[in-house]
């Protein structure tokens, strides 16, 4: 079910610990499992804790926005002009999105998909030739949600580990205003 009553906001400072949170649960959320409890922990620690969200927030050039479901939070996304080392994706100007996260009860609820239309008219807006993203290579859920938006595999994995616990992310990209 669409709500009614969603509404997005670019974050700001006194946003840290909200999304330091959000971000602890929802990537224990989609990875427990993935890896040992202790790197979990410490990744967690490490990417999502108050100060370093803080620090990222005071980056002008660094975009989180969250998604609220009248006062309460649903989900958030986090998007930086980044390079990338993939030819298909370093030629032309575009966003990284770093991050879409949705808090589990509202899941299968089109929180995502409102957050992803979000990003994709932010870019447009800013004129950015393309978005891009790492998935991890096991998640089919958020590579067919990504699919959906037109989003393509470029066929390029990295590491992305969690700890000691090796992983790999496959970068995906999509153009914008592109037919």
């Amino acid at each position: 079910m669409v709500r009614e009553n969603f509404h997005i906001r670019r974050a700001v400072k006194d946003d840290a610990r909200l999304l330091s949170e959000i971000s602890g649960i929802t990537f224990l959320d989609t990875f427990k499992g993935t890896c040992t409890d202790e790197d979990m922990k410490g990744f967690i620690e490490t990417y999502f804790n108050v100060g370093q969200v803080y620090r990222e927030l005071e980056d002008e050039n660094d975009f989180y926005f969250i998604g609220f479901v009248g006062d309460e939070t649903a989900g958030y996304i986090r998007m930086k002009e980044e390079k990338n080392e993939v030819p298909t994706i370093n030629k032309y100007k575009g966003i990284e999105l770093k991050r879409i996260y949705v808090l589990g009860k509202y899941q299968s609820q089109k929180i995502g998909a409102k957050l992803m239309m979000f990003v994709l008219d932010f870019a447009a807006e800013k004129n950015y030739d393309l978005v891009w993203l790492g998935v991890w290579e096991h998640n089919e859920k958020a590579k067919l949600f990504y699919e959906r938006f037109g989003f393509q595999d470029s066929g390029t994995t990295h590491p992305f580990p969690i700890g000691n616990t090796p992983q790999t992310d496959r970068w995906y990209y999509k153009l914008i205003n592109q037919q």
